[in-house]
């Protein structure tokens, strides 16, 4: 097993990258301790059952990321990922790149048949006929030296995937779905996807209440707790928990006695630059002008939903998503149904090839242009 640990090793990998169809590409990286995901490890091979197959090392080696991102840049190779998203993340964080053209197997597999979010070991077993060794997936990848375990099973998720690659990059030719997969990955490429803004943070916390000036107070502390975790590359429940957040916005606080009054807040949170950080953060939603204060989108209570109509829509779905061998899931969620039901039309499912498939019948079912029959074991679509 080569283990790559220099840039000028790293540059002449690449290079023979440059010169291939495709490249396999996967990361281990840790995020349990910090804000942004630490890389840890780079995998990557080339095609064919003998193709050379590398791991890259960014902690003991000192390599840069240069000779990758100009293979990112390549539109002439193939990136093959699985579920890239996270992967993507730390490139994009480092760098501002993605790899182009892009191709992720988990969201392939979706529109091929293989259900909804399908996992790299289904994959393999279905496609390569391979198992896989699962003991080293929860290991502290940071840790020095590898285990020759972690080796094996780190070079694997770019092996098997090479097998996987072809067979899905087939099935797509032969189903001419490579369009919906195109456009999926349009999100997953997109720094929109990435960004994290801390101004809208507190939207990610659940409470009970939705009272303007509670939900002001709400929004500078997440605000705060995320730009505190970003600049110190902290994870955000490390600052203070949302169960800690709500109980402020509900005591509000406005000096250390009242701080230290909280049940829910972290020691290190009482005193410091995050106790001052979480009083200025109160004091200013509590004196936000009502002009400022956040506005609740009720949009979803103010639906009209039809509720046959809409478990009409979920008839349709099913048939139709059996029909083409997709996950429901994929294509339309519950939420999706009830909005198209009670008359919504920006719903996901009414955009791109989701619309193609189901959102065009779905609005002719809603104004009464078609009708729904069982036909055996099989629900079909009338013309009205």
């Amino acid at each position: 097993m080569k283990i790559i640990t220099t840039t000028e090793e790293f540059a002449a990998f690449c290079q023979k990258a440059h010169d291939a169809e495709y490249v396999t590409i996967d990361t281990e990286f840790l995020r349990e301790r910090t804000y942004y995901s630490k890389l840890c490890l780079i995998q990557m091979a080339l095609p064919g059952d003998d193709g050379e197959a590398v791991l890259i090392d960014p902690i003991e080696g000192d390599v840069s990321m240069e000779p990758l991102y100009a293979l990112f840049r390549d539109t002439s190779v193939v990136k093959v990922f699985h579920a890239a998203r996270q992967d993507l993340e730390i490139f994009y964080v480092d760098a501002a790149v993605f790899p182009d053209p892009l191709f992720d197997t988990q969201v392939a597999a979706m529109v091929c048949g293989f259900g909804e979010q399908v996992g790299y070991e289904t994959l393999v077993r279905k496609i390569a006929k391979q198992s896989l060794d699962k003991s080293s997936r929860f290991t502290d990848w940071s840790r020095r030296p590898l285990t020759e375990a972690q080796q094996k099973y780190a070079l694997a998720d770019v092996t098997h995937l090479r097998d996987i690659y072809e067979f899905l990059s087939q099935a797509l030719a032969d189903n001419g779905r490579a369009r919906w997969v195109q456009e999926e990955l349009g999100i997953l490429t997109d720094p929109e996807t990435y960004a994290t803004r801390p101004e809208e943070a507190w939207k990610r916390v659940k409470t009970r209440t939705n009272s303007p000036r509670f939900l002001a107070i709400v929004r500078e502390l997440a605000a705060f707790r995320e730009r505190y975790a970003q600049s110190r590359d902290v994870p955000r429940n490390r600052v203070f928990k949302d169960d800690a957040l709500v109980e402020l916005a509900s005591t509000k606080p406005m000096n250390l006695n009242d701080l230290g009054r909280s049940r829910l807040l972290l020691r290190e949170a009482r005193k410091g630059d995050i106790a001052e950080g979480i009083m200025e953060a109160v004091k200013v939603g509590v004196n936000c002008p009502k002009s400022e204060l956040p506005e609740i989108d009720r949009r979803q209570e103010k639906l009209q939903v039809n509720p046959a109509l809409a478990d009409l829509l979920r008839v349709l779905l099913k048939a139709k998503t059996e029909d083409a061998g997709v996950a429901p899931r994929l294509v339309a969620s519950a939420a999706d149904l009830d909005a198209i039901a009670g008359g919504e039309r920006d719903a996901p499912a009414l955009t791109g090839w989701r619309r193609e498939l189901f959102g065009n019948d779905a609005l002719r079912l809603c104004e009464g242009k078609i009708a729904l029959s069982a036909k055996g074991s099989s629900v079909t679509v009338i013309e009205v």
